[in-house]
């Protein structure tokens, strides 16, 4: 029952075509900064480069962080990044980005972003400038059609809480309007017209607020929850999943990571694509291109997935229109 139909586009070939004919220079150094090691983004960055060309512990060396559950390490891991002298920065999430950008303004960051232009990492998303570029997740567009998706899959939803992450928000650049691309009218235009009432937003400031994100979201009485994208809720996401199932809220999530964990479905974009094209980047600026000449991508396609296990526990009926439209149907 699966129906893929995710591609992400390039600008005017500026990241496709033919490798540069010769030998590749010496070995390159790769700074590699996230929340959590995640299987869809190493793992497809790594063969990704491998395709193009780039043999680790040969060619490259990628040297890993991760800021796990303090957010607070992010400048110190991005300026040891720097002080190795990492030839690129690769960066997800506004707080590892934000970090990056402030250690250096010379060594190419390569980001994941949900923002970029609104946050004030790039000035537009054709001419980035300065010293960073890479993917730009607008997930305030995505949210007016998970509301509208986790209606219509719970019909009897009538009162939907949103949660949050502000974990990061010291490293933060913009404020949430801008995280979310000024999106919030739409979210709310888009539950009056299915008839939901939003319920107050979950703001998760610390990661110990988040063992009790859908219990909150229980005594605003809501009974559908909207998961904001973020970085850090990925790396949690069998945590949330379990909560979910707890409680027995019907909630809608960023990307399949949290549906093959148990959770009820998604809408975005596929992350391992997304690193895929990360990886791209990368190759260009490792031979010599420079970020602010590579434009700003975004996913042009979305996948849904739903696992219907987890909407039969939760008494579910996954609609035809949903079953039509599904890209995946876990079992």
């Amino acid at each position: 029952m699966t129906r893929r139909r995710f591609l992400l586009t390039t600008v005017a070939g500026a990241l496709a075509g033919p490798l540069i004919a010769g030998a590749l220079p010496e070995r390159k150094r790769v700074g590699w900064l996230l929340p959590e090691q995640k299987f869809f983004a190493l793992d497809p960055f790594r063969r990704r480069l491998r395709e193009l060309g780039w043999a680790e512990g040969d060619s490259l060396t990628i040297e890993q962080r991760y800021a796990g559950g303090d957010r607070g390490r992010y400048m110190s891991l991005a300026a040891d990044l720097v002080r190795l002298k990492a030839d690129v920065l690769v960066t997800d999430g506004s707080a590892a980005t934000a970090a990056a950008q402030r250690a250096t303004t010379t060594i190419p960051i390569v980001f994941v972003s949900g923002n970029p232009v609104g946050q004030g990492f790039v000035a537009s998303l054709s001419h980035p400038g300065r010293n960073l570029t890479g993917v730009a997740i607008l997930t305030g567009e995505l949210m007016p059609k998970r509301v509208q998706l986790l209606k219509e899959m719970a019909t009897g939803m009538t009162r939907l809480a949103m949660v949050e992450d502000l974990t990061a928000v010291g490293l933060a650049v913009a404020p949430n309007d801008a995280r979310l691309g000024g999106n919030w009218q739409a979210i709310e235009t888009a539950a009056r017209d299915v008839g939901v009432q939003l319920a107050p937003t979950i703001e998760i400031h610390t990661p110990t607020e988040l063992d009790r994100a859908f219990a909150l979201a229980l005594q605003e009485h809501a009974n559908g929850v909207l998961l904001l994208a973020s970085p850090f809720f990925s790396s949690r996401n069998r945590q949330l999943v379990a909560q979910a199932g707890e409680t027995r809220l019907p909630a809608i999530y960023e990307h399949r990571g949290f549906v093959e964990a148990g959770g009820l479905m998604s809408y975005g974009p596929d992350h391992r694509a997304i690193f895929r094209l990360v990886a791209q980047y990368v190759d260009k600026i490792l031979r010599g291109a420079r970020p602010s000449d590579l434009p700003v991508e975004q996913p042009t396609g979305l996948e849904l997935v739903i696992n219907a296990k987890t909407a039969r526990t939760l008494g579910l009926a996954i609609p035809p229109s949903l079953l039509a439209r599904a890209d995946q149907i876990i079992q």
